[in-house]
């Protein structure tokens, strides 16, 4: 079980296998791809800054984060470092908790930029906490490989944010048009939201997925991230005679709350969450009354790649991987090939021009492409498969691909 810490007090390094040497990072800005052979010359440390949900009910999604970056900076400096213009640099990791709040997520942009000096931030995943500190990345020309779902984490205006995980704009509406098709006598569904800019996308999203497949939108409610008990929520809904309950955008932990007393209170219907990943977590949470909860993910076990790297995930972490692991694998090593691309670990601008140019990277989760330009105006969303799952006997099940 991973250890809960208490924002701005994680730091989590990740060491290469022999001798390490610490300093400022410098190279020059030459387009340069980067010299790969032993002969490189050690330069010193390159920080990585992470900003993710290090504690509570999103504590799942937090270390998906973290530790997708740190696997990723594990390989690199298993080979001796990042070799960018002809010099190796070892990759460090410095995480802080965003507690899942914009100020949270403040504090933490403010000490990786001020006092870490980092140019590179893996996350975050909130779409508050992303609305809240790009006003200080961006002026700064900060790279972020971000997962959140709003509409507004993406515009020519704001070409240093990148967004690695689909968002319910891209696969809710197929997800659920899966679900229409495989239950025909599902004609109701309830929606359960956090009350954040999450949310109220996501909801947006699913309303619009539900009424293009014919299923009633008969309940749709937000509530407050800290809840735990949705007892009295619950037991509206399931007198309303809904057959579908919706955990929309909740977090994981909460995601296992609802689940499981929805059961307890006796719904029999459909169970799903159309938005963000991290089943596991769900399971943790409900126990067996998570059989036959529908969801999405990007990871397919059966794909040999996929199932060596959670294989991989679970000898180093001693635990289950959550689905968006690989994409911030995926996001953190496409940033170490744009930096090697431009010859340089300084200039930003230069990293963000490559790491935009980047087509087709074979990537854990598949080919990879940016796409983006018709909806935000600008080509920084990723795209990947994107599978749909099932929890039978207590173990997530791929049902599914539907795109």
């Amino acid at each position: 079980m991973v250890k809960k810490f208490k924002w701005l007090s994680i730091l989590v390094s990740v060491l290469v296998a022999g001798s390490l040497l610490f300093g400022c990072g410098t190279s020059n800005s030459s387009s340069n791809t980067g010299n790969t052979n032993s002969s490189a010359q050690t330069a010193g440390t390159l920080k990585i800054g992470v900003i993710a949900p290090l504690s509570g009910a999103a504590i799942g999604w937090g270390y998906a984060v973290l530790h997708g970056a740190e696997l990723a900076a594990g390989d690199v400096n298993a080979q001796g470092g990042l070799s960018v213009n002809g010099k190796k640099y070892n990759v460090k990791i410095i995480g802080y908790d965003s507690l899942y709040t914009a100020q949270g997520g403040v504090a933490a942009v403010n000490r990786l930029i001020s006092e870490d000096k980092v140019k590179f931030i893996v996350g975050p995943i909130s779409s508050a906490v992303l609305l809240a500190i790009q006003p200080i990345t961006e002026p700064h020309k900060v790279i972020l490989i971000s997962d959140t779902y709003t509409s507004q984490a993406l515009s020519k205006d704001k070409p240093y944010t990148f967004r690695v995980t689909p968002t319910t704009s891209e696969f809710s509406a197929p997800l659920i048009k899966w679900i229409a098709a495989q239950n025909p006598n599902a004609k109701k569904v309830a929606i359960l939201s956090p009350n954040d800019d999450t949310g109220t996308q996501v909801q947006g999203d699913n309303i619009k997925g539900y009424q293009t497949a014919g299923i009633q939108v008969a309940y749709h409610e937000f509530y407050d991230r800290n809840t735990t008990d949705f007892s009295s929520i619950l037991s509206k809904i399931i007198a309303s005679g809904v057959d579908i309950i919706d955990a929309d955008g909740s977090a994981p932990a909460t995601t296992g709350q609802i689940v499981k007393q929805a059961r307890q209170l006796g719904f029999k219907g459909l169970l799903v969450k159309t938005g963000g990943p991290g089943t596991s977590d769900v399971i943790k949470v409900a126990g067996s009354y998570a059989d036959g909860f529908y969801y999405y993910t990007p990871m397919n076990p059966a794909d040999p790649k996929q199932a060596a790297f959670e294989q991989k995930y679970s000898q180093k972490y001693k635990d289950t991987m959550n689905g968006l692991t690989p994409y911030f694998y995926d996001g953190t090593n496409m940033l170490f090939q744009a930096m090697q691309a431009a010859g340089t670990i300084d200039d930003t601008e230069a990293v963000m021009k490559k790491l935009e140019s980047i087509k087709d990277y074979p990537g854990l989760l598949g080919t990879l492409n940016w796409s983006g330009q018709d909806t935000y105006g600008i080509n920084r969303q990723i795209i990947t498969p994107t599978y749909i799952g099932e929890v039978k006997n207590g173990k997530e099940t791929i049902v599914a691909k539907v795109q």
